[in-house]
């Protein structure tokens, strides 16, 4: 099941992909979303020397708009093929370039569904020089409030990898994009159960336990020895 703003990127490749004319030039259109909720389109190239694909074009027009890491991809296909799955080297591309994005994928039967371009590489390669923008972190929108005011300075996540540095703070509700610029200060690994009071302050709330509680509300299956990161944050102004 798609959010509004990933049924509009749906659209928007759909659209464009019907203007196409009909030859085996064109015949894919993609179109991504960065984290200003604008969006971005291209074509894919057909050569016998290897052209671009589509969403190897859609990301140049991003980089030429300035657009910065990018929050979801999908690819349509022309006659009526619907929404396509992206190429390995697509993917590859994706991780090193953009390893936070969102990809839009069919399933059997017809639906669609967004997964994590990490999640459709798994033990892959790893680019020696990888993404050197900021990273994305993904919120649930009803934090939006607390980290804006500064009285929730921590993230902590399970097999959701996050990086010291620069990053963009994403508040998706689905129709609308809200983002912060932060700095990521530190990640700490830890066990579950070793959580403290400290880090509940951090995540404006009462003690350890009501965090605890809280995280299962987003990783039901935690138990006491699994390990988190805890990540450490303050607020950019620009």
């Amino acid at each position: 099941m798609l959010e509004n703003n990933e049924r509009r990127l749906v659209a928007a490749a759909e659209a464009i992909v019907r203007s196409l004319p009909d030859n085996d030039t064109h015949t894919v259109a993609s179109a991504a979303m960065g984290t200003q909720g604008n969006v971005h389109t291209g074509v894919n190239v057909f050569h016998f020397t290897g052209g671009p694909c589509a969403e190897l074009v859609v990301i140049a027009a991003a980089a030429q708009a300035l657009a910065g890491p990018l929050v979801t991809i999908v690819a349509v296909g022309d006659h009526d093929r619907g929404v396509l799955a992206p190429c390995g080297r697509c993917r590859q591309v994706l991780l090193d370039l953009h390893p936070d994005v969102a990809v839009i994928l069919p399933l059997p039967g017809g639906d669609v569904t967004a997964e994590p371009i990490r999640d459709l590489l798994p033990r892959s390669y790893a680019a020696p020089d990888p993404a050197s923008g900021p990273r994305i972190i993904y919120f649930n929108p009803r934090y939006y409030d607390s980290i804006a005011s500064g009285q929730k300075t921590i993230t902590i996540r399970h097999h959701d990898p996050i990086q010291i540095g620069s990053a963009v703070l994403v508040f998706d509700d689905g129709d609308t994009i809200r983002r912060l610029n932060a700095q990521i200060e530190s990640v700490e690994s830890r066990r579950f159960d070793h959580l403290s009071n400290d880090d509940a302050r951090q995540e404006d709330l009462p003690d350890a336990d009501a965090l605890r509680g809280a995280l299962r509300t987003h990783y039901p299956d935690l138990e006491g020895h699994d390990v988190v990161d805890v990540a450490t944050f303050h607020l950019m102004t620009a």
